[in-house]
């Protein structure tokens, strides 16, 4: 699949957002994420992610919502980072749709081995033959590798059914993109809250007077600041002077 220059630029932004609030080094990221329209009302769906710690032990995926849990992260704040990646997707989306592509209901991405991949499904998800949770045993089975023998009776009975029905039924293709990942380095969320608080990170973008207005008030921790502060836009040349994600417009 040919992507336009708009797309690659999402690509981008995509990776960025996931490597910054991923705050250890890892192998592999793998994410699902789903957008389902509906007459007369806003679309619903859903995203998940997991990732694979670096290291020469052997580590399990680490399902990314547990990120706040195991790194005594802010939950309210990541959702919110969360929330912004979801709404990054549904501009792929929407962009897809300005394009006059096919409407994909769900992607999947992957990167691993320095190489970014996106794969664009179509399914009518309003009327799937598996639901939402059983789809996610099914896509953890089919990217993360799970060994069904180590799975609950009952996603071992999803699984079961699944390779029934792959048995019975050719599942429609789906369009792929693959390319490099993004190189330049992005802090993550770890080593943004140990080296810079949020208004060293604005002040750092403004002029000196404004420097030294910033500078006055308290440094904090990121997680006790609003994510929405982070963000300035700068009219002559729509910069983002995010140290989050450092990309331009």
């Amino acid at each position: 699949m040919q992507s336009l220059p708009e797309e690659k630029i999402l690509y981008s932004e995509i990776q960025k957002k996931l490597f910054y609030i991923i705050p250890e080094k890892w192998e592999s990221i793998y994410l699902y994420a789903s957008v389902i329209d509906r007459p007369r009302q806003k679309p619903i769906g859903e995203m998940y992610f997991y990732y694979l710690p670096k290291g020469i032990i052997k580590k399990k995926f680490v399902n990314g919502y547990e990120i706040p849990s195991l790194f005594n992260i802010d939950e309210e704040q990541y959702s919110k980072l969360i929330t912004d990646m979801y709404n990054t997707i549904k501009v792929l989306r929407e962009q897809s749709i300005k394009n006059g592509r096919r409407i994909w209901s769900s992607i999947c991405i992957s990167i691993k081995n320095s190489q970014f991949r996106i794969e664009y499904d179509y399914e009518n998800l309003k009327n799937a033959q598996f639901n939402s949770y059983e789809r996610h045993v099914i896509w953890r089975y089919n990217y993360l590798s799970e060994e069904i023998e180590v799975l609950s009776k009952n996603d071992r009975r999803i699984i079961e059914d699944y390779l029934q029905y792959l048995h019975l039924h050719q599942l429609p293709p789906k369009d792929v993109h693959v390319e490099g990942i993004y190189k330049k380095p992005v802090k993550n969320i770890i080593d943004f809250e140990k080296t810079l608080s949020v208004e060293e990170a604005i002040a750092q973008s403004k002029d000196e007077n404004e420097t030294i207005k910033k500078e006055k008030r308290k440094n904090g921790l990121f997680k006790k600041n609003k994510i929405d502060d982070i963000i300035e836009e700068d009219d002559e040349n729509i910069t983002y002077n995010n140290q989050i994600l450092n990309w331009k417009k």
